[in-house]
């Protein structure tokens, strides 16, 4: 039942049935209401300067945007780095070190499946979750640190940082509850706007390739992934950040005579300790040099 509404809330909040504008409608007064809130949160927060250069990637929308390789094409480009997130997901609260950028020091039970990508991906990477930001940024200093990437921190206006923003196109552009923005780009805060197709472009890869499979996934707003695809027998979709076990894993590909799952790696480091034969579709970025270039501004500029 927690996947039929979470799906229907996927809906409502980017493309809205004619019945679910009509409650997008009525919902407007309190969408106001949030919206003065998180401008009033805006206006009142002053900013900590933490004496490090730190660069947030993240988006006005709920869901999904591609942060993830996006700060993975970002972060990979750094020595001294430590990537920072809260952890969505993840069987842990508090403070872990995921990785030292030397080793993976959690599973992904503890991590959350974004920092174990991270983790994987950026073996030199340091890699924090953390629901307190600031606790954090502290420990990457400590670790030695010259860049700090937070993953999905716009929000986060008490923290002095470098702000880049992903477009997400929606056919419901209000605030919460009656649209998917959490906050607006304010006047008076700085941010790079990059846009899918013009300032980054995705690109897959396809590895371990079956004849046979059936895409089994977990990510925010799965149809995304649609003009990326192979042909698969199935598309199976969980709600985002979803713990697979591996019975129902088999069964779908029991049910579909399959020879492998198709998943991508947000899914991978979630399903890679069953010993079920994976294809893995993995989605990175090329970011446009102009991207690397404000980054080097703002960094010569704070110092």
């Amino acid at each position: 039942m927690s996947k039929y509404f979470i799906f229907w809330g996927e809906r409502y909040l980017f493309n809205p049935t004619f019945f679910q504008n009509l409650l997008s409608l009525v919902l407007l007064p309190l969408s106001w209401l949030y919206c003065a809130i998180m401008l009033i949160r805006y206006k009142i927060s002053s900013e900590i300067d933490f004496g490090v250069d730190i660069i947030s990637i993240g988006n006005l929308s709920v869901g999904g945007s591609g942060k993830t390789p996006l700060t993975t094409t970002l972060a990979s480009h750094y020595k001294n780095v430590a990537i920072i997130l809260r952890g969505y997901g993840r069987n842990s609260q508090g403070m872990y070190i995921v990785s030292d950028g030397k080793n993976i020091l959690q599973d992904v039970d503890v991590s959350g499946d974004e920092a174990m990508i991270y983790a994987q991906k950026i073996p030199h990477a340091i890699v924090i979750v953390s629901e307190n930001r600031k606790i954090a940024i502290q420990q990457a200093k400590r670790m030695g640190v010259d860049i700090i990437f937070l993953d999905d921190a716009y929000s986060k206006h008490d923290i002095k940082k470098c702000d880049l923003l992903i477009e997400v196109k929606t056919k419901n552009n209000r605030c919460l509850p009656s649209g998917a923005f959490r906050e607006r780009l304010w006047h008076s805060k700085k941010a790079l706007v990059l846009v899918d197709g013009i300032d980054f472009f995705r690109k897959t890869t396809l590895k371990d390739r079956c004849d046979k499979m059936s895409l089994i996934t977990a990510i925010a707003r799965p149809q995304r992934l649609d003009s990326f695809l192979p042909k698969v027998v199935s598309k199976n979709y969980f709600e985002d950040h979803h713990n697979f076990t591996k019975n129902e894993v088999e069964s779908i590909l029991q049910k579909d005579k399959t020879e492998s799952a198709l998943v991508t790696y947000k899914d991978y480091v979630k399903l890679e300790k069953f010993n079920i034969k994976l294809s893995l579709l993995d989605l990175e970025v090329e970011v446009d040099e102009k991207i690397y270039t404000y980054i080097e501004d703002y960094r010569a500029k704070k110092d």
